[in-house]
C-alpha cells in the first residue's frame, strides 16, 4: 500500500514500505534520527533495525516518505501491540524521523496519516506514539493530528 499526499506548490510526497534498494538512504535517516536525540548508535544496532523490517518473524514494519524526484526525506518504524483493557490491537509508532531539509514539507504528516490508513485497514483501535517534551516542532504536528493523553512513561532497565 502506498500513499500520495500533494502538498502546496505541487509537491508530492508518497509514503510506501521500504525495499532492500532503500537502505543507504534509511541508513542516513536513521542516523539523523539517533543524532537529534542523542542516541549513541554504531552501524551494527542500524543493520539490527534494517534486519527486523524485512523479516517476516518479527513485527516492525519500515515505511519511507520519497519525494517525487525519488529521494528519501523521512521514515517511520511502527509495530502491532495488543491492548489487554480494551481487548483490541494498536500499532506503535517506535521512529518517526523528517531530515532537516524537508521539515515543513508535509512529509511527517504523510508518515503518520499513511499509518492511520494501515491500522483502520486492519482493523487496529489506535495509533500511538511518545515523543520527548522538548520536540515542540514535532509536537505541534502531533497536537494537530492525535489527542495527547495523560499517561506517563516509565523505562526500568533489565
Amino acid at each position: 500500500m502506498e500513499s500520495l499526499l500533494t502538498m502546496g506548490s505541487n509537491a508530492k510526497i508518497t509514503v510506501r514500505l521500504a525495499r532492500d534498494a532503500d537502505f543507504t538512504a534509511w541508513n542516513g535517516l536513521y542516523a539523523g534520527y539517533a543524532d537529534f536525540y542523542g542516541v549513541p548508535q554504531t552501524q551494527a544496532m542500524r543493520d539490527r533495525v534494517w534486519s527486523w523490517c524485512h523479516d517476516p518473524s518479527k513485527s516492525t514494519e519500515c515505511y519511507v516518505a520519497e519525494t517525487t524526484e525519488g529521494q528519501l526525506v523521512g521514515l517511520a518504524h511502527m509495530r502491532a501491540f495488543e491492548r489487554p483493557l480494551a481487548a483490541s490491537i494498536g500499532g506503535f509508532l517506535d521512529d518517526l524521523y523528517v531530515n532537516e531539509a524537508a521539515r515543513g514539507s508535509g512529509a511527517g504528516r504523510a508518515l503518520i496519516t499513511h499509518l492511520q490508513s494501515v491500522c483502520d485497514q486492519r482493523g487496529w483501535g489506535v495509533l500511538r506514539w511518545i515523543t520527548a517534551p522538548s520536540n515542540a516542532a514535532a509536537r505541534a504536528l502531533y497536537d494537530s493530528l492525535a489527542t495527547k493523553t495523560e499517561w506517563l512513561t516509565y523505562d526500568l532497565d533489565v
